[in-house]
């Protein structure tokens, strides 16, 4: 970014570009405009797990909030609560874990999220990994116990996690699968924010008219895993004629509603810091990501395969950015000799 010197001259101001400024999407509008959205998750993740949900937003949000300051402070800047990123960080993180977080595993998934995440690139919008990821990523492989599978289910909980977890079933209990009906809405187990994908495409679809959140990537990647699940169809009926896999036996509509897929597809995936910057970019990176989900949730030992994908995808996005730049106007193509000098 270049610095900010400007020269006045008879009133006319002549400075660096960019010249076109549009306040209605400053950090504050933008983070403002995240949290709007995420009001139908939060609502739906107070409803189906109650307390819960509450005190871990509170918890994850209120710690990331006093991590930002912590790390800021250590390197002498000033403190940016006022933009809201640490609270957006906080709230997304808290609603990719599952209600039966432990809360000191929830205070590292914190720290983690702001220090290792985002603090250490140098603060918001110089990150390379969506920092709520960061600190899902780390506690998961951590404390895989607390996590895992079997980590989502509380005999003494509430109803809702008495259960175990859509894509953690095996491919014999697909008859007990729970119906569309049951995964739109979100009555069944999970993290906090993926149970209901009616709330998340809410939320998701009001970022889209916004402008805040870039339609080709959750599009893109919709699409693109209905059309893995098609060919996981095919591909099941060859090689896993007893079902042990799970995920090359579901529908398009089960495989579209289960896990963190449009939660992820809406609120993390099209995070402008961490994504392409060109419409061919979010394509080629939404295709990325769809293949890495497909990947993970069919030959891992991971059931949901975004948090992971969305990390690996993140890593080549300077790599994306590089090789889709669209040309000037009136620009000629480079030739493979130009393009390699």
């Amino acid at each position: 970014m270049s610095a900010d010197i400007s020269l006045s001259c008879d009133g006319l101001s002549v400075g660096p570009s960019p010249h076109v400024h549009d306040q209605s999407l400053s950090t504050q509008a933008v983070m403002l405009y995240v949290l709007i959205a995420l009001s139908p998750v939060i609502t739906a993740a107070i409803w189906f797990f109650g307390a819960m949900a509450v005190s871990q937003l509170l918890l994850i949000t209120a710690t990331c909030m006093l991590c930002e300051r912590l790390f800021t402070w250590m390197r002498g800047q000033p403190c940016p609560l006022s933009d809201g990123s640490a609270a957006v960080t906080g709230i997304i993180l808290a609603l990719s874990l599952p209600a039966t977080t432990p809360v000191p595993v929830a205070i590292v998934a914190s720290l983690t999220a702001i220090g290792l995440g985002k603090a250490v690139f140098g603060g918001l919008g110089m990150n390379l990994f969506n920092p709520a990821m960061v600190g899902r990523a780390f506690v998961t492989i951590s404390f895989a116990a607390a996590l895992g599978g079997t980590g989502y289910v509380d005999p003494q909980g509430v109803e809702i996690i008495t259960q175990a977890t859509p894509l953690s079933m095996s491919g014999a209990q697909l008859e007990s699968y729970p119906s569309l009906l049951h995964l739109f809405v979100g009555e069944h187990n999970g993290s906090l924010g993926e149970v209901s994908v009616l709330a998340a495409l809410v939320g998701g679809l009001f970022l889209c008219l916004k402008g805040v959140a870039a339609w080709e990537i959750p599009v893109t990647l919709l699409a693109a895993m209905a059309l893995l699940t098609v060919i996981g169809q095919l591909l099941g009926a060859a090689i896993d004629p007893d079902m042990t896999v799970l995920a090359l036996h579901l529908r398009i509509d089960q495989a579209l509603c289960s896990g963190a897929l449009v939660f992820g597809a809406f609120f993390i995936a099209t995070d402008p810091v961490t994504s392409p910057i060109s419409r061919r970019g979010r394509v080629v990176f939404a295709l990325g990501l769809a293949l890495l989900i497909w990947i993970i949730r069919t030959f891992s030992n991971y059931p949901e395969g975004f948090m992971f994908a969305i990390l690996l995808m993140n890593s080549v996005v300077p790599l994306i950015n590089r090789y889709t730049i669209p040309l000037p106007v009136g620009a000629q193509p480079q030739t493979k000799k130009e393009a390699a000098s």
